[in-house]
């Protein structure tokens, strides 16, 4: 997908728009390493300091028997084994021709079963506890609770450069204002004009992220052009920073329009834990037929001069009826 930056000039109210014009632009970021995990283990004997630091010892070289010699990572069954004892994860096994990475040797098909049942008496903290998470699970649940920790890092959401930066909220508002120079904006509403010069002749293209803060969380405003089957569409939709369960406490709308006519969508806003790729497919959003975009943009239809506006507002349970109320930003 082609990649574009953006001008923005910033509203000083609703009924000035922020212009948002079409180049190539494209950032590089190199992927950062994979985080450590952080090994503990409890005993419950505080009357004998010397029994707790062998068995933590213990757990951690048992731990460090367990990481696979190539890729660093925990393995899990099917644990492989070459005729000298030495180990290795199943994924690495085809990496290395089936010979062994410590001697050589052939690797066959040997599993090391001893292994296997010693990770199913492990129990280990989850590899985010540094972020947060307070869990233990034993060894073989570990694995898919850590697929889905609520602390686990959320992935750069800026559009188009394939960014391989991890980290939390602040860290990525901090990278996306700093590495992506995405516009920032403070406030509940917004009023843009997204152009495009020959608009006819660009199938694939994504516009520079919008950042707005608002409500003390952080919205990512997306628009860009695609196939939708054979027809040529823009399609514009807001991602929250932040997880899903959090996401559906604030709603938006977003409406374009011209020529005596307009579109209005209202949604909720998906976490950035949903990939830019994953939201746009769902068709979760709204999508506007090129046609009808050139027709709102007026003129002789061969410049994109599309204004959305759109606002955010926050969900509040009513204490008395139970209903959902909007709590509309000042």
């Amino acid at each position: 997908m082609e990649l574009d930056s953006i001008e923005c000039v910033p509203s000083l109210d609703l009924t000035d728009e922020d212009e948002i014009h079409h180049h190539h632009h494209l950032h590089h970021f190199p992927s950062v390493s994979k985080p450590h995990t952080t090994t503990t283990t409890n005993n419950n004997n505080s009357n004998s300091n010397s029994n707790t630091v062998a068995s933590a010892i213990h757990t951690t070289s048992v731990h460090e028997l367990l990481e696979c010699p190539v890729c660093t990572n925990s393995m899990y069954p099917p644990i492989h084994q070459c005729h000298n004892g030495h180990t290795l994860c199943s994924t690495c096994k085809t990496r290395v021709q089936n010979r062994c990475p410590t001697c050589r040797q052939e690797l066959g098909d040997i599993r090391c079963l001893a292994l296997e049942k010693v990770a199913e008496s492990l129990e280990l903290p989850c590899k985010y506890m540094s972020l947060g998470c307070p869990e233990i699970f034993p060894y073989y649940s570990k694995l898919k609770h850590e697929t889905l920790c609520n602390f686990r890092p959320y992935s750069c959401p800026y559009a188009g450069s394939e960014c391989a930066i991890v980290g939390d909220i602040p860290f990525l508002v901090a990278h996306l204002r700093d590495d992506h120079k995405v516009d920032m904006h403070s406030g509940c509403t917004f009023n843009h004009r997204y152009v495009k010069s020959n608009p006819r002749e660009v199938e694939n293209a994504t516009w520079m992220l919008t950042v707005f803060h608002c409500f003390g969380q952080y919205f990512c405003l997306h628009f860009e052009a695609f196939q939708l089957g054979m027809a040529p569409v823009y399609m514009a939709f807001l991602r929250f920073m932040g997880d899903e369960a959090e996401a559906r406490n604030y709603s938006y709308s977003l409406e374009v329009g011209g020529n005596g006519r307009k579109l209005i969508w209202e949604g909720t806003p998906r976490s950035i834990r949903d990939s830019h790729r994953k939201v746009r497919d769902s068709h979760d959003g709204l999508i506007i037929q090129r046609n009808m975009a050139l027709f709102f943009s007026g003129g002789d239809r061969k410049e994109l001069k599309l204004r959305v506006t759109g606002r955010i507002w926050k969900e509040q349970q009513n204490p008395e009826g139970g209903a959902c109320i909007p709590n509309l930003c000042s």
